[in-house]
């Protein structure tokens, strides 16, 4: 979904230029959005939800960078490189998933040693 919503926005500023056209990437990620809202509205499991602190804030920001910038550096998520291309036994998934595994190990390092050293 990372193309698409760079798609998506990109029609979203440029919307009155004739040659952006709505396609089935762009229209997938307003189907998702939507979908998941009347669901969650549906089944009354819609809750609003913030973050702790300005700290929780930075921490799920950074987050989203870092996973925006390895899916576009990756051409593709967890399940573009990780279970198609490694099925497909592409030399450049092995190498993203490694560096998937590889980030994933760190960013679990790091938060532990937060852990022990603020509790």
């Amino acid at each position: 979904m990372v193309a698409p919503v760079g798609y998506a926005l990109d029609w979203l500023m440029f919307f009155s230029d004739k040659s952006k056209v709505l396609t089935l990437g762009i229209v997938s990620v307003v189907g998702v959005l939507t979908g998941s809202a009347v669901s969650s509205l549906t089944s009354g499991g819609f809750r609003w939800e913030s973050f702790a602190n300005a700290e929780d804030l930075a921490n799920h920001l950074a987050g989203a960078l870092l996973m925006g910038v390895g899916g576009i550096t990756a051409l593709g998520c967890t399940i573009g490189q990780g279970v198609s291309g490694v099925s497909t036994l592409s030399v450049g998934s092995f190498l993203a998933l490694a560096a998937m595994v590889a980030g994933a190990a760190l960013a679990l390092r790091y938060q532990m040693w937060r852990l022990e050293r603020y509790g």
